[in-house]
């Protein structure tokens, strides 16, 4: 198979994809608000764990933080490689089968690439998504921008001002599950 060779781009619309780490961060702490909301018993319904938020966080951060430095340091050409590839999908299967906080880890690495998915089609790469199947499928012309540098080309595109909607709902999430807690406590 002929492997693809990075480019450095020059920062054009183009050029700015995949969300940015802090993101990941928030989205997955707002599944584990989300989680908790949903195990919250209603009357009548037995209860269920919520995920913890801390290891959703952690699952969210694992493929920046193994791929980053693999490509900073030259190891592989790409920023997404192993972390980012879909092909550890039984690896995370297997982790969320050992318990609650194995849930948590592999929803959290999977919330992580379903947003850079969705960010590269919106930001009009789809064929960037091909680093899901990173080694045996690699996108045929990714940008080869370090993660510093990123951040500057990323901000104004449109996957920019989808992560600001992000960030806004889950603040509000944040906002409406704080407000109920004190209206259950007060009563």
């Amino acid at each position: 198979m002929p492997r693809a060779t990075a480019t450095r781009l020059k920062p054009t619309a183009t050029v700015r994809r995949l969300v940015l780490f802090p993101t990941h961060l928030v989205v997955a702490a707002g599944i584990g608000v989300w989680s908790r909301l949903r195990a919250a018993p209603a009357a009548g319904t037995a209860s269920q764990l919520p995920l913890p938020i801390g290891w959703l966080v952690v699952g969210a951060a694992l493929p920046d933080l193994v791929d980053k430095p693999l490509g900073l340091i030259g190891v592989t050409e790409l920023y997404h490689s192993i972390g980012h590839s879909a092909l550890v999908v039984p690896a995370m299967v297997a982790v969320a089968l050992g318990c609650q906080r194995g849930v948590a880890l592999a929803v959290g690495w999977g919330s992580h690439l379903l947003l850079d998915a969705v960010h590269v089609v919106v930001n009009g790469r789809p064929s960037d998504a091909l680093f899901l199947g990173w080694p045996a499928v690699v996108p045929p012309n990714p940008p080869a921008i370090p993660p510093g540098e990123f951040v500057w080309y990323y901000i104004g595109s449109p996957s920019f001002s989808l992560e600001v909607v992000l960030w806004l709902a889950v603040g509000a999430l944040v906002v409406w599950c704080l407000q109920s807690e004190r209206g259950t406590t007060a009563r």
